[in-house]
């Protein structure tokens, strides 16, 4: 993956389209895990939405990272 995006003549980090996307799958991921009631066992709701976003977030870069190579 390149280190930058261009976007209409703007240099974006590309890190910042991997948060995007790991931002949009943990909203997604959230509203499933509200549907399935699974926060009522869950001790801090906010907690493991910030802890899914970073998993997910690592997870995405080190497969753009490995696509890449």
């Amino acid at each position: 993956m390149p280190s930058e995006l261009d976007i209409q003549g703007v240099f974006v980090p590309s890190f910042f389209a991997v948060a995007l996307a790991a931002y949009i799958l943990t909203y997604l991921l959230s509203g499933l895990l509200a549907r399935t009631s699974f926060y009522n066992f869950v001790w801090h709701r906010a907690l493991l939405n910030v802890a899914l976003f970073v998993c997910i977030t690592g997870a995405l870069f080190s497969f753009s990272q490995w696509l890449s190579s």
